[in-house]
């Protein structure tokens, strides 16, 4: 069973998420609901696009499940898209496989993006925070049980985990967390930098940005983001303020003692990026050596661990390990010392020569979706064979978790998922 477009909150524009109006007649579940404003992902060149209605008035959920009698375990799964693109409601992530094959509730939230998620505020996080008191309010109508709530979120929705764990109201809402490719070595922008985003967006906008249409927002945010690019840049315009209380990974990997966590990056995050970028083909030796410096590593090492690779794998190798996988080791450690049950892994299957096992290649194994992601250039000319043996474990492994069980490996060493289709 499917329900789509179920509203969990209503908001104005840059206003706090509240309780949606009540309905006196029966809620249509049977269509998804508008999708947040946005642009084309730049991740587009490697997952493929979309198109789908937007609109303002996005909040909402898309549930699957096998009955709506019962009380069974819930994944509740945020989409990544660097806070500026992608939907809970995608094909992508339909959770209904997952759903029928492990007798769960799998949930996709919408939340706000862009300069309507982040010039005032972190309405990004609130709109999650308000997904998941309301999955715990009314889940029980679905089949699921409200005391058995699995967080999980790849990219920025790993971030928003980290981000959202700290808050006291959504830490006693969540039992147990899935981070997938969480970019945890981006650095938070301090107050007077954002306060310069903010600036230079209306700026660019040279309207009211409580009042300007969509179009205008929109091209005044495309227009912000291109000014920001720099060669070798992945960090997009808009990003969350850390948690009060002290060093991010600090605090938060404190909010996460006593859960039982996922953590893991696939192998190579920022062939997804760079691939796609012609500047990163032949960068001047200059331009390579200081964004190999930037990101605390050297080429030399780079050349020797991948020999035979060329200059964007030994850049793209380099910006990986000092944005994703470094990052996500440290904060597993963090997270161990602080009392949570770690489970870390990596996801090495590579499909394609040209995207390796890059961002976004595991989430059509996860979810199991094929026929959704068969197009993905990531995924090349892959038959449904060959996705199916590379699918198979790594939806046992979330659905062993999920149901409270090991994902099966126990905590400490680094788990090698994919493996069945050897890289090339």
């Amino acid at each position: 069973m499917l329900f789509r477009g179920v509203k969990f909150a209503a908001a104005a524009r840059f206003g706090a998420p509240a309780p949606p109006a009540p309905w006196a007649e029966p809620c249509d579940a049977t269509r998804d609901g508008p999708i947040a404003p946005q642009n084309p992902s730049r991740l587009a060149a490697a997952m493929g696009g979309f198109e789908r209605t937007q609109g303002e008035d996005c909040l909402s959920l898309t549930i699957a499940t096998p009955s709506t009698r019962g009380a069974r375990p819930v994944l509740v799964f945020l989409h990544g898209g660097a806070f500026i693109s992608g939907a809970g409601s995608l094909a992508w992530y339909d959770g209904g496989r997952l759903a029928a094959e492990g007798d769960i509730v799998v949930v996709g939230v919408n939340y706000r993006l862009g300069a309507l998620a982040f010039l005032h505020g972190d309405l990004a996080l609130d709109d999650q925070e308000a997904a998941l008191r309301f999955i715990a309010r009314e889940i029980g109508a679905f089949g699921g049980d409200p005391a058995r709530i699995t967080l999980a979120g790849q990219s920025a929705g790993a971030t928003s985990i980290a981000h959202l764990m700290p808050r006291p109201e959504v830490r006693c809402l969540v039992s147990r967390a899935i981070l997938m490719s969480g970019a945890f070595g981006r650095a938070h922008r301090e107050g007077p930098a954002r306060a310069a985003i903010a600036r230079r967006f209306s700026e660019l906008l040279d309207d009211d940005p409580a009042t300007a249409p969509l179009p205008a927002i929109l091209a005044a945010q495309g227009r912000l983001a291109r000014e920001l690019a720099a060669f070798g840049q992945t960090m997009p315009p808009f990003w969350p303020d850390p948690p009060a209380g002290g060093d991010f990974m600090t605090v938060a990997a404190r909010a996460f003692a006593g859960t039982a966590v996922m953590i893991g990056t696939t192998h190579d995050e920022v062939h997804a990026f760079y691939a796609a970028d012609p500047a990163m083909a032949e960068p001047a030796a200059d331009a390579a050596a200081a964004l190999a410096a930037s990101l605390g590593g050297s080429l030399d090492a780079a050349e020797t661990a991948r020999p035979g690779g060329t200059m964007l794998d030994w850049l793209a190798d380099l910006a990986t390990e000092a944005l994703f996988a470094a990052p996500s080791r440290d904060l597993a450690a963090r997270m161990a010392r602080a009392g949570a049950r770690v489970f870390r892994y990596r996801f090495d299957t590579a499909p394609t020569a040209r995207w390796r096992a890059c961002h976004c290649v595991d989430l059509p194994f996860a979810f199991g979706n094929y026929a959704a992601w068969r197009e993905a250039p990531m995924l090349g000319a892959m038959e449904e064979a060959t996705f199916e043996r590379v699918s198979a474990p790594v939806r046992a492994a979330i659905l062993r978790f999920v149901r409270g069980g090991e994902p099966g490996w126990a905590e400490g060493d680094e788990h090698l998922l994919g493996k069945q289709v050897p890289g090339p």
